[in-house]
């Protein structure tokens, strides 16, 4: 039999291609909204991003229906066709996908070559060798979806028993041509251009100035939050049972008046009395005593800062306790009068030291 080629069709007509651009476009927008939403906390942007995909998938349903009913209302032509290859895929399934490039001989048409992938039973890949004729179903309007009769009617059965085909000469149809290409990177672009999009729509929202500021936007301006004041390098907090005092890193509260200067925050022009005092090297931690409670408290602005350098630094060097050493002050009035406790923890042990509201020494231990 004599064969001719037929021109191959256009796989990715100017629709399929805006429809993959649009696509790419709200795919990038949707994603990057409900992400951007999630991590800046604005509902908006969260509401956008699940909305758009879904508005844009009823849309595309709605106005692909039309095409999608005429043709599934044409009716497959049948053909033979001979096999000219196939590559089943590896698998352990029983079904397992075949790519088959097939010469595809219709009646009333020019023939043509194609390369198809469809599932065939591992028993059944002896049916298709090279050289084989098969009976295919194609759409007239889509001849490059070719589909492999596995059981066609006796009548074709004993057409493709009694034909000899022979080769088309030419490329196959389908794997990866040009307009594959460029529908790919319109679909890309248009991810792109999605996510540029949401990013310039909603930049007040993700960038506005509630925004941690960036290098050279300034420091952050102090911010008072339930009684918690933040500075450059401390945060102050007070409560009505507490105050704390944190210095940043640098900074330590056995330095020249950093001790006075930090009590003195905390109470300011209050006169509550404190139960207990707890100072580490740059946490200061006062448990004020309630309004109701007369015995056991003492005034935190009495404390003698003047010493507390110099206890810190006796208990660390006159203490026993081994290296990486680490200090805790600790004053409290429970037993009637100010009392201070240094202490020092090393490798080997713990040791304290005690003096008393002056800053005299009275005894050690441990260590």
């Amino acid at each position: 039999m004599t064969i001719t080629e037929g021109a191959p069709p256009k796989h990715h007509p100017p629709s399929d291609l805006a429809s993959g651009f649009l696509t790419g476009g709200v795919i990038g927008a949707g994603l990057t909204a409900f992400v951007a939403g999630c991590v800046v906390g604005r509902a908006a942007l969260v509401v956008v991003g699940l909305a758009l995909p879904a508005a844009y998938g009823l849309l595309f349903l709605l106005g692909t229906l039309p095409r999608r009913r005429r043709e599934g209302a044409v009716a497959p032509r049948t053909a033979l066709a001979v096999v000219e290859s196939l590559e089943p895929s590896p698998g352990e399934a029983t079904d397992v996908p075949v790519r088959f490039e097939l010469s595809v001989v219709p009646d009333d048409a020019p023939g043509y070559r194609v390369e198809v992938r469809q599932e065939v039973n591992l028993v059944e890949l002896a049916d298709y060798r090279p050289g084989t004729v098969v009976v295919v179903e194609y759409p007239p309007d889509r001849r490059w979806q070719v589909r492999i009769v596995r059981r066609p009617t006796p009548d074709w059965e004993q057409r493709a028993a009694e034909a000899r085909l022979d080769s088309v000469p030419g490329p196959a149809m389908g794997g990866e041509p040009a307009p594959a290409r460029a529908a790919g990177f319109l679909t890309l672009l248009g991810v792109l251009l999605g996510v540029a999009a949401v990013l310039v729509l909603f930049r007040a929202d993700l960038f506005g100035p509630d925004r941690p500021a960036g290098a050279g936007g300034g420091a952050p301006p102090a911010a008072v939050t339930s009684g918690t004041t933040t500075v450059t390098s401390e945060t102050t907090t007070v409560t009505s049972g507490t105050g704390t005092v944190a210095l940043g890193p640098g900074r330590s509260l056995l330095d020249q008046g950093e001790l006075r200067r930090a009590v003195e925050a905390l109470t300011e022009d209050d006169a509550r009395q404190a139960l207990t005092v707890v100072v580490q090297d740059r946490l200061l931690t006062v448990v004020f005593a309630p309004s109701d409670v007369t015995a056991g408290g003492f005034d935190p602005r009495a404390l003698p800062y003047d010493r507390v350098p110099a206890l810190v630094e006796e208990a660390s060097s006159s203490l026993r306790v081994g290296s990486g050493r680490s200090w805790q002050l600790t004053a409290d009035g429970l037993t009637g009068a100010l009392t201070l406790r240094v202490v020092v923890t090393g490798d080997t042990g713990t040791g304290t030291l005690e003096a008393d509201g002056q800053g005299k020494v009275l005894g050690r231990s441990g260590g």
